[in-house]
């Protein structure tokens, strides 16, 4: 296939029209050795391979000092994979020269747009073309997919022929480096492996209530002061706060800024500065104490959370402060966005400060919302008149939009369909898609982290563009990002861990069509990516081999259905049901299957004979009230529906993550459930299961009755008594009672919210959550 025909296929493929590909698969290679992430638009194997030999030459043309330096990186990649280095010649090749890479501006047709590009790999030489060198140079990242992804001597590329370009112009990854400082080193690391994976924007969160990360020369306190605090928290946030005394934090002076950028512009990527307002500010308020509502004093914060303490929208000082640090800050960041943060900001202070009210009136608002609308356009336009736009979390969307403002949406997309509904540019990032900081995997068996549950497929799953927007409007959703919050992350062995292979999946999302989309495909693919993320001597997180046992309550067939899921591909699947370890001879997983009796069932990947992850467990208890009818007094919460009333008796028990889908949350409310045995049975215990984790507002119930009936109707109260923690302030805590043995159909069981505890702060609401999970009826 000619060059000029693989082009004329990639436009009629990117403009919906063409011959409709081969088994609906058009991107599924058919020859080894070719794995590409993210997929390519277009990609038809060939017949051969281009050796990589000595004599093996980089041609990029004459007089074109941007085209040797992408040819020496590709140059360098080469020689990382094959031990060969191939020279880079600043000349056309000849027509009939072999063993030549060519790497050439001649343009693809427009419709590749300025990052696409063409590939053409032969036998005798490779042609990567691009209308701009950003297109060439990620056209050198696939060429890089094609060597082994370890050193092999003698390597190779496969023949092929590519068109590609991607599908969003903005495709991120956030880095937090204010929770917990990451050096220089590792920053470049982080951008390398952002080049990897054709992401082209990268995030930089410099500034947070636990630390400021860069140099202001106008401005020295922000680092010596605010650049360093006296301990973190160990542990959970949820668990008894404490803290490691050790002094934490750091900063970037702006030489050491400049150098990071020109790493990134080397690579084609933008670096996006972050500097919170008027949230998030404590650390630049421990320096300059002035500039909040109460006049201080403060400290760099040791734990996370959000804070009452903002910068005061009243005070004249707090804009020449901003304006300043902006005027710093922008000049060594060429690209042409500014993040200005805008989230989580109480407007508590601003509430009571004359200087706020007063501005409230002056400037004829009309709330609290409406002054921080006022703070955002009042930045908004100091920012423009230097020629930048700003972006901001969606709560800029509070009060009113400035003008010219771009949304980053994180709390789900609502924030981001209501921008692109007002036509403003919107970055997508939902917490429940994009948040690297969650599990990724069962958490007894992962790094402590934030919560939540983010696995591989998940992330892939994800969908930038939400259907409830018109054509017009999906227009402008630039793309979307992943974000890495750091509270839990104090190293960059665990950054890693965290963002790999999370970030594949990530790149394929923003990279490649939804119609080319196929994770089966994906999971194959990712087989030699993981071989890449060794060699490079990456932490990578396996927990994609680990077995995620999903089980569900099947009333018909009176059990449990246990279904098996692996996030990679190729290892074979096995378990036990006793308890015990399993090996690579135990029990081989063919298909969901039902289980009607108490159980232990754990689970491993193999691979060659040997884990391949880690072994999962799962414990299922079958009892006198398994599946039994259950009804509710009062509706749990719709944040923590669980599985309906049906939770409390399906024979499973939650996790210490509240949000695992098993756990029944009540706020502010007692559980009162009533079980329906079917028939009368002898019954004497109770063993009931409750959650407590006091940071988040989660307490143990204050105390616990139960009765039971004969006809539903008139009930005997055979215990009362309180709800003892197993273990101060966090943890899961099962409370077992006993009664005298009776004959009953109904068992009604009441457990007490405790009472809200004393307030601490004035943005802590009113009431307490009471979580709960298996009633154990024996």
């Amino acid at each position: 296939m000619t060059l000029k025909l693989l082009v004329a296929l990639a436009t009629l493929l990117i403009l919906g029209g063409g011959p409709a590909p081969a088994h609906g698969q058009p991107n599924t290679p058919s020859q080894p050795g070719i794995s590409i992430i993210p997929q390519p638009v277009r990609l038809v194997p060939g017949a051969g391979r281009f050796a990589i030999t000595p004599a093996t030459k980089i041609y990029v043309g004459p007089k074109n000092e941007e085209l040797r330096r992408i040819g020496q990186s590709l140059s360098d990649e080469i020689a990382r994979a094959t031990g060969v280095q191939p020279a880079v010649v600043a000349a056309a090749p000849g027509q009939k020269q072999a063993g030549v890479i060519y790497l050439t501006l001649a343009p693809p047709p427009d419709s590749l747009g300025p990052e696409g590009y063409t590939l053409r790999v032969q036998p005798t030489r490779v042609v990567l073309a691009a209308r701009q060198p950003q297109g060439l140079f990620w056209g050198t990242q696939t060429i890089r997919q094609l060597l082994p992804p370890q050193r092999t001597a003698g390597a190779s590329l496969p023949a092929v022929e590519v068109a590609d370009q991607p599908r969003y112009s903005w495709r991120g990854m956030h880095l937090d480096v204010s929770r917990h400082f990451f050096p220089v080193e590792f920053v470049k690391r982080y951008i390398d492996y952002l080049a990897l994976h054709k992401l082209n924007t990268f995030h930089w969160h410099l500034t947070d209530d636990q630390g400021w990360r860069i140099e202001i020369k106008k401005y020295p306190r922000l680092t010596s002061v605010g650049g360093w605090r006296d301990g973190s928290l160990i542990g959970a946030y949820s668990d008894n706060q404490q803290f490691d005394n050790v002094r934490h934090g750091g900063f970037y002076t702006q030489a050491q800024i400049k150098d990071v950028v020109q790493y990134a512009q080397a690579r084609y990527i933008m670096v996006v500065p972050e500097i919170e307002m008027p949230g998030h500010a404590v650390a630049a308020l421990a320096a300059y104490p002035e500039l909040s509502c109460s006049g201080g004093p403060f400290r760099v914060e040791r734990t996370w959370g959000v804070f009452d303490d903002i910068f005061c929208a009243g005070n004249e000082q707090t804009f020449s402060f901003l304006q300043d640090v902006l005027a710093e800050v922008m000049p060594l960041f060429p690209g042409k966005v500014v993040h200005i943060g805008g989230d989580e900001a109480p407007k508590t202070r601003w509430k009571t400060c004359p200087k706020c009210q007063a501005r409230l009136k002056v400037e004829n608002l009309k709330d609290e919302h409406e002054l921080q609308s006022y703070f955002v356009q009042r930045m908004e336009k100091f920012v423009n008149a230097q020629g930048k736009t700003i972006i901001g979390w969606d709560e800029i969307l509070e009060g009113g939009l400035a003008p010219n403002a771009a949304v980053m949406s994180w709390r789900g997309t609502e924030g981001g369909i209501a921008a692109a509904r007002q036509k403003h540019q919107v970055v997508m990032t939902p917490g429940d898609y994009a948040y690297f900081d969650k599990y990724q995997g069962d958490p007894s068996r992962e790094p402590l982290a934030i919560g939540g549950y983010l696995p591989l497929s998940k992330v892939y799953a994800f969908e930038p563009t939400p259907p409830e927007l018109t054509a017009a409007e999906q227009r402008y959703i630039l793309g979307a990002q992943a974000n890495l919050w750091t509270e839990y992350i104090p190293t960059t062995q665990q950054a890693e861990y965290m963002v790999l292979p999370r970030m594949a999946a990530l790149a394929e999302v923003l990279w490649t069509s939804a119609s080319l989309k196929n994770w089966e495909n994906f999971k194959v693919r990712m087989q030699p990516q993981y071989q890449r993320f060794a060699a490079l001597g990456t932490n990578y997180a396996r927990s994609a081999f680990n077995v995620r046992q999903q089980l569900a309550a099947d009333t018909t067939q009176g059990g449990v259905v246990v279904t098996m899921v692996l996030d990679a591909t190729g290892p074979q699947v096995r378990y036990t049901l006793d308890g015990s370890a399993p090996t690579a001879a135990a029990t081989a997983y063919t298909g969901p299957f039902t289980l009607t009796r108490s159980a232990v069932v754990q689970a491993g990947s193999f691979e060659n004979g040997q884990l391949a992850g880690q072994v999962t467990t799962s414990e299922i208890t079958t009892h006198k009230a398994f599946l039994a009818a259950a009804r509710l007094a009062a509706a749990p919460s719709k944040s923590y529906p669980g599985a309906g009333p049906l939770t409390l008796v399906d024979g499973l028990k939650g996790s210490r993550s509240f949000t695992d889908g098993r756990w029944l949350g009540f706020w502010a409310t007692d559980m009162v459930a009533t079980l329906d045995l079917r028939r009368p049975t002898e019954i004497s215990t109770l063993a009931s299961t409750f959650l407590q984790k006091k940071g988040d507002g989660i307490f143990l119930p204050t105390n616990l009755e139960v009765a039971v009936s004969a006809d539903g109707r008139r009930y005997q109260t055979v215990y009362v008594g309180p709800v003892v923690a197993a273990q101060p302030g966090t943890g899961i805590s099962e409370t077992k009672v006993e009664w005298p043995k009776t004959k009953a159909r109904y068992v009604r069981v009441t457990a007490r919210n405790a009472p809200a505890p004393a307030a601490s702060g004035s943005t802590r609401p009113t009431g307490t959550w009471l979580f709960a999970d298996e009633l154990v009826v024996q």
